[in-house]
């Protein structure tokens, strides 16, 4: 009974010839036929392609769809779904043409000014709500105008042209990346380069020659500070030239002082040995004499003596001339002991001769 009961309360197509089976046969017929013709016509309005570096967006009746694609071929509802890529890798956009005033008045326009950005890609579903698929005409190229002329127009020419112009590229980035942070934070700022302005040709040939005049400046400068390192340098090598001289010289006092000193110690060692000799000398010649004193002192003995006085009278050669001797004074002790002497050496010699 419940079997037979769920299958009554199941609807059922009507036939084919009642008003509404016609309706709805025409219907799916319509809709199969234009899906056949949709893909014959317009393949690409149901099978689309996210390139490498980006990811797909999807808007369904103008409201954005929560979803996001990565690269590769994808499926939607042609006429129904939209598909925009989104690109999430680096991307450089150029702004061009930007006019601004100095705070002196001076009109002058940047001709480019490149931002390098990127947008996250978790941060791309919150981005497109929030500011569409152009958002970068908001935080980059509207925003690169304001910035440029909130610049501008607190600065002087000099500063903006010359003084502060290579401070600008940082100071465009921070500008941009802090309302980037606080208002939409999917986007990250990561350079900006700044071409020179162009400024009026009147304004432009002083800049010239104020810069002209600057160089010959520099260059004076620049050769005053080459001539003063020259000449601190050659004061340097003056220095050092005499302190090597100095050094030689003192080396050179040093060695003929040394020299000197080893002289008068080999002089004085040579004096000290001479002086040593000499009292070697000395000693034994004090030394003998007073042996032969003492040795002198021993022969003088009578006997002695009277051997050296007649031994000096016989040596003692004189010659006489004439007929008469000269008498001769003799001492008579040493003549007496001479005679004794003599007798005595007769006597020896005769005993002598009686005992043979």
């Amino acid at each position: 009974m419940d079997a037979q009961q769920r299958r009554t309360d199941i609807p059922r197509a009507p036939p084919v010839g009642e008003p509404g089976g016609d309706i709805s046969s025409i219907l799916i017929a319509f809709g199969v036929f234009a899906t056949i013709a949709a893909l014959v016509m317009f393949p690409s309005s149901l099978v689309h392609q996210v390139p490498e570096g980006h990811v797909g967006a999807y808007w369904r009746g103008g409201a954005l769809l929560n979803i996001i694609t990565e690269p590769g071929f994808h499926l939607k509802l042609p006429f129904i779904t939209n598909y925009e890529p989104v690109q999430v890798t680096l991307q450089t956009d150029q702004v061009r043409d930007i006019p601004c005033g100095t705070k002196g008045g001076v009109l002058i326009t940047f001709e480019k000014i490149e931002v390098v950005n990127r947008l996250r890609k978790d941060f791309v579903y919150d981005t497109l709500l929030n500011y569409g698929v152009n958002y970068d005409n908001t935080w980059i190229y509207d925003k690169i105008h304001h910035e440029i002329n909130q610049f501008c127009s607190s600065h002087s020419l000099q500063q903006v042209y010359i003084d502060i112009f290579d401070q600008i590229d940082e100071r465009m980035k921070d500008a941009l990346q802090a309302d980037c942070t606080r208002y939409a934070p999917g986007i990250e700022i990561l350079s900006v380069r700044v071409t020179k302005p162009k400024i009026p040709e009147s304004v432009r040939r002083n800049f010239e020659q104020m810069e002209e005049e600057r160089t010959k400046v520099l260059i004076a400068i620049e050769k005053q500070r080459v001539a003063e390192k020259e000449a601190e340098t050659k004061k340097i090598m003056a220095i050092s030239e005499a302190e090597k001289n100095a050094n030689v010289s003192k080396i050179l006092m040093q060695q003929k002082l040394t020299e000197k000193d080893s002289s008068r110690r080999e002089a004085d060692i040579e004096n000290q040995m001479y002086l040593d000799r000499q009292k070697s000398l000395a000693d034994a010649d004090y030394y003998r004499v007073l042996r032969e004193a003492e040795a002198n002192k021993l022969k003088l003995t009578p006997e002695f003596l009277e051997l050296k006085f007649i031994d000096a009278i016989a040596r003692n050669t004189k010659i006489f001339f004439g007929d008469k001797v000269p008498n001769m004074v003799l001492d008579q002790r040493l003549l007496g002991n001479f005679l004794n002497h003599s007798t005595k050496d007769k006597d020896g010699s005769l005993e002598m001769a009686t005992d043979t």
